[in-house]
């Protein structure tokens, strides 16, 4: 039996970006959670390692110190972008040492601690040294997040998956004319506030409202929806969505993902879409998540366009982008970090890379400097700092996004 989890970022990060441009794998929004806490959960093992990128992108889980095990004791390896699921029990009646694989990527191993002590520390180069002790592979029907777009298809499902383990109850403060459906699928955390007028309704799905959060009067929640700590919702529709924390939000808004820290405080419809941290979608911001043909959504990955296979998808937006009064954004957008878009009442570029300025005629390069002294604004109104490590990450992103804005038409003169 297994006595400690290891947690790996395997090379296929990019795929993920932008949401993966200054966060790990295992620090990805989804569900109730991010997926590393998802994977703790399922396992319940203590955790050994977490095996990504060096700087900001980091996990820091919740717990204690790392277990100190003896040699012939077991490690869990866990790639974080597999999910739980059936083929782990599978994999768990397989004997040890062993290496589980799913099209081709390596997704799970299970090893004594001597063998895999070498590799601790590791970050980024752990996967190498896994494939390098030749283990005896073995395949496994796992599901496992390839592209941006699965994030936001599968993250319903995985919300109702987890809040129908947890405990129901209204320990915070709901108004008497708070209207309630199906109380019994309904988490309301102690220090929350759901005001006169506001509707929670769990008829599709459990709802969560986390410790602080406010939801004001002309508010409707529908389930499976996740309210994170701290997050304000201002009025208007949210349904079906993962909302991290310090967030504000207004208006219309399903089927979405939103990592945290991000602000969306006016009216416009945000559906089927995945925001990153320090995000500001400006009063009117609206994403298209259905073509008028009712095709399917293309999307810009790693500089090729693949085929979703989705006929609703909105938008993945990265982490500090910011955008203006009354812009559109088109079915699979796919918007770099740091970028600002202020050409409002115009549809947006399809694809901009990292740090753009797009006015809504001409796309050009975001000033990094400025960027930064915005951030830091941007983060001091919600009682943060923008640390060390967050900055080296930041300028390193700048400098390996530089290739592709100036391939970008606008930048190149072509």
């Amino acid at each position: 039996m297994s006595l400690a989890l290891l947690l790996f970022e395997d090379g296929r990060w990019p795929d993920l970006a932008p949401l993966t441009d200054l966060l790990p794998v295992p620090a990805l929004a989804f569900g109730a959670s991010d997926l590393g806490t998802r994977w703790r959960r399922a396992v319940d093992l203590p955790l050994l390692s977490v095996e990504t990128r060096a700087g900001r992108a980091r996990w820091e889980p919740a717990g204690g110190a790392a277990p100190q095990l003896p040699g012939d004791a077991e490690v869990l390896v866990i790639n974080a972008a597999a999910l739980p699921g059936p083929w782990l029990a599978d994999a768990s009646r397989l004997p040890a040492p062993a290496l589980f694989t799913c099209g081709g990527r390596r997704v799970a191993a299970r090893l004594p601690m001597e063998q895999i002590a070498p590799g601790l520390g590791r970050g980024e180069g752990f996967e190498a040294f896994l494939a390098g002790l030749g283990l005896p592979t073995h395949g496994v029907d796992a599901r496992v997040i390839a592209w941006p777009w699965q994030i936001i298809e599968w993250n319903p499902q995985a919300i109702a998956e987890d809040l129908a383990r947890g405990r129901t109850g209204i320990r915070g403060d709901v108004h008497a004319l708070a209207a309630v459906y199906h109380p019994d699928r309904i988490r309301v955390e102690a220090g929350a506030r759901v005001d006169a007028g506001a509707v929670l309704d769990a008829r599709e799905g459990p709802i969560r409202i986390g410790a602080q959060a406010i939801v004001l009067p002309h508010t409707v929640v529908v389930g499976p929806c996740v309210v994170g700590e701290g997050t304000h919702l201002l009025g208007g529709v949210v349904g079906h969505s993962t909302i991290g924390p310090g967030c504000r939000i207004a208006g219309e808004v399903d089927a979405c993902v939103w990592q945290g820290w991000a602000n969306k405080r006016h009216h416009g419809f945000v559906g089927h879409s995945a925001i990153g941290e320090w995000a500001n979608l400006g009063a009117l911001t609206t994403t298209s998540d259905l073509k008028n043909n009712y095709g399917t959504v293309r999307v810009r990955v790693g500089g090729r366009e693949l085929d979703s296979g989705l006929v609703k998808l909105g938008s993945m937006i990265g982490a500090g982008v910011k955008t203006g009064i009354g812009t559109l954004l088109p079915t699979g957008a796919v918007i770099g970090t740091g970028s600002h878009l202020f050409g409002g009442g115009r549809y947006a570029p399809k694809h901009l890379a990292a740090f753009s300025w797009w006015d809504g005629e001409r796309v050009s390069e975001y000033q990094l400097e400025t960027f930064l002294a915005t951030a830091r604004v941007a983060m001091s109104r919600r009682q943060c700092e923008l640390s060390a490590d967050d900055e080296v990450a930041i300028r390193t992103l700048f400098e390996a996004t530089a290739g592709e804005r100036r391939g970008a038409p606008s930048l190149s003169g072509t």
